[in-house]
């Protein structure tokens, strides 16, 4: 265990990225209300596209434009009104963020998608996954580290007393590495990524941004020593995926830190939100298991909904984000 400084505050809790609904005013005086500590800039997905994590990400790219072509993003060969509205609402959500947030200080969390996730959901003009091109690959790195550069000075020039965490969204990461993306027709799979290869280009990615990188992964079999390698300061992940404990164990002792999805997306069958109370219970549990010491987690762990909150209702949504506040600080009283 080292004794870094975290780039959040001890007992912090956040969201993962997605809200349910369409006003983004709203979300996000929820996302300030409930989360004090460690804000996030909200997704809702429920405006359409240009609102999705693939969208909202393929605007923030440079030189590189996308659009929808039988609702899927696509390469395209010149900006469109499908870029021009993915572009627009990311100003939108930012101006509002500057008028929601004015005069904060402390750390606030963006989210985009990774490399990875984008290159196995994006297409090339021709057709077929952008996966299956290497140099594609390299290309879409690029532009995405320099977009990912461009997009935290904006959100640093609205919020100029507060500090960037960047949080890249790798679900896809998993499949990539182990070759399980399948072909467009469905019989094949593309060839496995490379673990240095994928290190390098995530790497790339979040260096160019400049702010801490966490990386987050809501599937099983997480790369967290390749997470940890790639110099991100945290991986999110789901616990409920957890099932070997050995290497999250060896990643925590090494100095990388937890964003602990301790709270379902959906009520379960007793149909209410957790108590913060069950939340810091699932944490705290996890970390009484991997052995280390109550003193190391309230600054080391960072309290989160299990993924994104989208399909969620308005309520329960909100009942979430404030049992993981809840969960935090007790957590930190402890």
């Amino acid at each position: 265990m080292t004794d870094q400084p975290w780039p959040w505050p001890a007992g912090a809790a956040t969201g993962i990225g997605s809200l349910p609904g369409t006003d983004i005013a709203e979300a996000q005086r929820v996302v300030l209300g409930e989360l004090p500590a460690l804000p996030h800039l909200p997704e809702l997905p429920a405006r359409g596209p240009g609102a999705d994590l693939i969208g909202r990400t393929g605007g923030l790219l440079v030189e590189l434009p996308v659009e929808l072509y039988a609702a899927r993003w696509r390469i395209a060969l010149r900006p469109g009104r499908d870029l021009r509205r993915a572009r627009d609402l990311m100003e939108r959500d930012l101006d509002q963020l500057a008028e929601q947030a004015e005069g904060y200080t402390g750390p606030v969390k963006i989210q985009a998608a990774g490399p990875f996730t984008l290159a196995a959901a994006l297409e090339l003009p021709i057709g077929g996954r952008l996966l299956r091109d290497p140099g594609a690959v390299r290309d879409l790195a690029g532009s995405l580290a320099e977009g990912l550069r461009l997009h935290v000075e904006a959100v640093t020039r609205r919020l100029p007393g507060a500090s960037v965490l960047l949080q890249l969204d790798e679900p896809s990461l998993p499949a990539v590495l182990a070759g399980r993306v399948p072909t467009e027709s469905g019989f094949g799979a593309h060839r496995p990524v490379g673990s240095e290869v994928a290190r390098d280009l995530l790497r790339s990615v979040a260096e160019a941004a400049g702010v801490p990188t966490v990386v987050h992964c809501c599937a099983p079999d997480v790369p967290l020593e390749l997470i940890r390698s790639t110099g991100a300061v945290a991986v999110a992940l789901d616990l409920a995926l957890v099932t070997d404990l050995d290497p999250l164990g060896e990643a925590i002792d090494a100095g990388l830190g937890l964003f602990a999805g301790a709270a379902p997306t959906q009520p379960p069958s007793a149909g209410r939100a957790p108590t913060s109370a069950e939340v810091a219970d699932r944490v705290r549990t996890l970390w009484d298991r991997l052995g280390f010491p109550r003193r190391q987690l309230a600054e080391q762990v960072v309290v989160t909904p299990a993924c994104g909150l989208a399909n969620a209702t308005p309520g329960y949504a909100r009942a979430v984000l404030a049992a993981c506040r809840d969960a935090g600080r007790r957590l930190h009283e402890e």
